[in-house]
Parts: structure tokens; sequence; C-alpha cells
């Protein structure tokens, strides 16, 4: 197979040069960052994120929340013989 590769003027005179510096020749150089580039592990796939319930959804099992009256009365039950003595 045949590659073809279409530096711009700086990037092939600066492959020259690093060509030149490592003593091999550019298609030796493109070469090794070929292999190297091949060889590295592939990079992870982002993880999906796992669908989730909302609050108000995770809890719609137990039915619609008590009203503030509902409530008030049940304080009051509760309460209704809180700190009598008379009551073991």
């Amino acid at each position: 197979m045949t590659l073809t590769v279409s530096p711009s003027p700086e990037e092939e005179s600066a492959l020259i040069k690093k060509a030149r510096a490592q003593g091999v020749t550019v298609d030796s150089l493109v070469g090794k960052a070929v292999r190297q580039i091949i060889a590295a592990p592939p990079e992870p796939e982002p993880r999906q994120r796992k669908k989730t319930k909302s609050c108000l959804g995770a809890l719609a099992h137990l039915g619609p929340a008590p009203s503030a009256d509902e409530i008030d009365e049940n304080r009051a039950e509760i309460f209704a013989n809180f700190g009598r003595d008379d009551i073991a």
C-alpha cells in the first residue's frame, strides 16, 4: 500500500531537519511515527452514563405525598399526649 502525505512547506522542512538530526531518511522517520501510532494502545471509549430516574420518578411507586392538612393532623395526634405525667 502506498500512502501520500502532503505536508505544508514548513512541516516538510521540519521533517527533513528532524530526519537529518537523527541520521535517518524522511521515509524511515515517518514510518517510525506510523509504527508508534499503530503500537499505541487504543484510547478508551467514552463511558456512557446509565439513564437514571429523577428523585420524583424513583419514589413514584409510593403514591402522592400527604397534604399539609394531613401532616398537621398527624402531628397533633402524635404529640397530643406528649409531656403528660400520667402516661407511662
